[in-house]
C-alpha cells in the first residue's frame, strides 16, 4: 500500500489562519503539527514511509520542512504540480509514479479523524477491496442534515465483501430540505474526498472514462518516472476536474464503504468549532493572552497574545491574526470565503502571506513599515542561505540577534555574532547565511525610496547557482 496525500488547496474558507501562501492543512489547527502531518502520521502505522505527497510548487518548501520534521526524507516522494488542476490530475500522475498493482490510499491532508484506530480499521478493509478491481470511496455516516458536503447513495451489497455497497450515485450538494429527506431515508453517506484503488485500475478508468486528463497525463510518464519536475505547459493543459467527476461518478467498478470516524473536512470556522475542545457554555478559546468572555455562548475566539473580551456574544467567530481581524455569525462561516476572494482581487498582501512569510530557508516578520523605512526580523535555519542579491533602491542594515552570521558584503566574508552589525549599501551584492545548528536571527532596517519586495536582483540562488 502507499499512501496518496493531495496537499494542494488554498483554504479560503478559513481567511485570515489560513492564506494562499500558508494554506490550513500546513497549519496546526487541532495540536502541536500541522493537519497535514497528522494526515502522515495517521496512516504511516499501515503503510510505513510509503509516501507520496502532491502539491503545487508553491508549498515545496512547507512539504519539505514537514516532512523532515516528522523524520521522513521528502526526496523521491513529492510530486510537484507547476500548476493546480484539481484531483483528477494529482491522482493520476500519482498513480503513474507507483506500480500498476499497489494499493493506493488518497487523502485529502486537511482533513479531521477523532477516532484514528476505526480509521486505519476502514483503510486496511478498504485496501482489499481496492486489490480486487474495485474503485472504493469513503461515505461518512451522517449526523446531521449537511449541505455543505456532497453525498453518495448506496446500492446493492457487494458480493465478497462485507460492508461494502456498490454507489449508485452521487449527489450533489443539496438543499436543507433534500438533506433532511437523504438522513429520514438512509442509504446516503458525505462524500468525504477519500479513496482506495490499484494505482493501474485507476489509470484504466480515467482512459475510459476521462480520456483527456488520462492523454495529459500519459504524455508525462518518462517526467514523472525520472523523478524530475513536470513541464509546466504539459500539465497546464491537462483538464481541470476533479477525480469525482472524471472517474468516480461515471464508472460501474465504484463502490462505497459507509464509516463513522468522527470525520471532518474543516471546511469552515463553524466545522472547526465543531471539533476543538469547548469550556461549560460551548465556547471554543484558542488565545494565546488573556480570553475574558461574558455570556458568551457557543463562540469560536482565535487570537494571539492580547487581551480578547466578549459580552453578550453568542455563536460568532473571532479571529485576529497579526494583520488581519475576522468576525461573522457562526451560520456564515462559509461566506468568508468572499473576504479571501476579495482580498485576491484587490492585490492585497493580506490575501496570499501572513505578516510572518516562509520561504525554503527560514521566514521574515515585517515588524514596521512607514515612508521610508521597514523594519524585518529574519530568521535563517541550520544549514540554510539566501541567494546573492543586491537592490536598486535601498539600503540595509543588520544587526545579529541570534546565532552566528555569515554575511556576504561585496568581496568581503563576515562572521558576525549576537549584537554586532552590517551595513549593506545601495546596489551592493549581499547575502545571508547560517552555517551553524542552530537559528540565526537578524533585525533588518531598510531605508530607501522603495521597499517592495520586487526590488531585488538575485545574482545567485539559494543554492550558489548563477542567475
Amino acid at each position: 500500500m502507499r499512501a496518496v496525500i493531495l496537499a494542494g488547496g488554498s483554504g479560503t474558507r478559513l481567511w485570515p489562519l489560513s492564506r494562499q501562501a500558508f494554506p490550513k492543512q500546513f497549519l496546526p489547527l487541532l495540536g502541536q503539527r500541522s493537519l497535514f502531518q497528522q494526515t502522515v502520521e495517521r496512516v504511516r502505522p499501515l503503510v510505513g514511509d510509503e509516501v507520496c505527497v502532491v502539491a503545487t510548487r508553491d508549498v515545496a518548501h512547507l512539504v519539505d520542512r514537514q516532512l523532515r520534521d516528522l523524520g521522513i526524507d521528502p526526496r523521491g516522494r513529492v510530486i510537484l504540480e507547476p500548476v493546480g488542476r484539481n484531483t483528477a490530475p494529482a491522482v493520476g500522475v500519482a498513480a503513474l509514479a507507483a506500480p500498476a498493482d499497489t494499493v493506493l490510499l488518497v487523502l485529502p491532508s486537511d482533513h479531521a479523524v477523532r477516532d484514528e484506530d476505526a480509521f486505519r480499521s476502514a483503510l486496511e478493509r478498504a485496501a482489499g477491496a481496492a486489490a480486487a478491481g474495485n474503485l472504493v470511496t469513503f461515505g461518512i455516516t451522517p449526523s446531521r442534515p449537511e449541505t455543505g458536503y456532497g453525498y453518495i447513495q448506496a446500492g446493492e451489497p457487494l458480493p465478497g465483501f462485507d460492508g461494502f455497497r456498490r454507489v449508485a450515485r452521487f449527489v450533489e450538494k443539496p438543499d436543507l430540505a433534500t438533506a433532511r429527506r437523504y438522513l429520514d431515508e438512509g442509504g446516503y453517506y458525505w462524500n468525504s474526498g477519500m479513496f482506495a484503488f490499484r494505482a493501474g485500475t485507476i489509470l484504466e478508468e480515467l482512459a475510459r472514462h476521462a480520456p483527456e486528463v488520462w492523454a495529459g497525463v500519459e504524455a508525462l510518464r518518462n517526467a514523472v518516472e525520472a523523478g524530475g519536475d513536470l513541464p509546466a505547459n504539459g500539465y497546464a493543459r491537462i483538464p481541470k476536474i476533479s477525480i469525482d467527476y472524471a472517474v468516480m461518478e461515471r464508472s460501474e467498478r465504484g463502490v462505497v464503504l459507509p464509516v463513522d470516524p468522527g470525520w471532518s473536512d474543516l471546511g469552515s470556522f463553524a466545522a472547526l468549532l465543531g471539533v476543538l475542545g469547548r469550556d461549560e457554555a460551548g465556547n471554543a478559546v484558542r488565545v494565546d493572552g488573556l480570553p475574558l468572555l461574558e455570556d458568551s455562548r457557543g463562540n469560536l475566539v482565535w487570537a494571539g497574545d492580547k487581551v480578547v473580551a466578549l459580552v453578550g456574544m453568542t455563536d460568532t467567530v473571532v479571529v485576529d491574526t497579526a494583520d488581519a481581524l475576522l468576525v461573522c455569525p457562526k451560520d456564515r462561516s462559509q461566506d468568508v470565503r468572499r473576504v479571501a476572494e476579495a482580498l485576491a482581487r484587490q492585490g492585497r498582501e493580506e490575501a496570499v502571506h501572513h505578516r510572518t512569510v516562509h520561504r525554503p530557508w527560514g521566514t521574515f516578520t515585517t515588524l514596521e513599515e512607514a515612508d521610508g523605512h521597514k523594519v524585518k526580523r529574519i530568521t535563517v535555519c541550520p544549514g540554510q542561505r539566501l541567494s546573492l542579491q543586491l537592490h536598486h533602491h535601498r539600503a540595509e542594515q543588520w544587526v545579529v540577534v541570534r546565532g552566528t552570521a555569515r554575511v556576504t558584503r561585496g568581496d568581503e566574508v563576515l562572521d558576525l555574532t549576537v549584537g554586532q552589525t552590517v551595513h549593506i549599501p545601495k546596489g551592493e551584492k549581499h547575502r545571508l547565511e547560517n552555517r551553524g545548528e542552530g537559528p540565526v536571527e537578524i533585525i533588518e532596517v531598510q531605508t530607501g525610496d522603495y521597499l517592495g519586495e520586487d526590488d531585488i536582483v538575485r545574482l545567485q540562488d539559494d543554492y550558489g547557482r548563477t542567475l
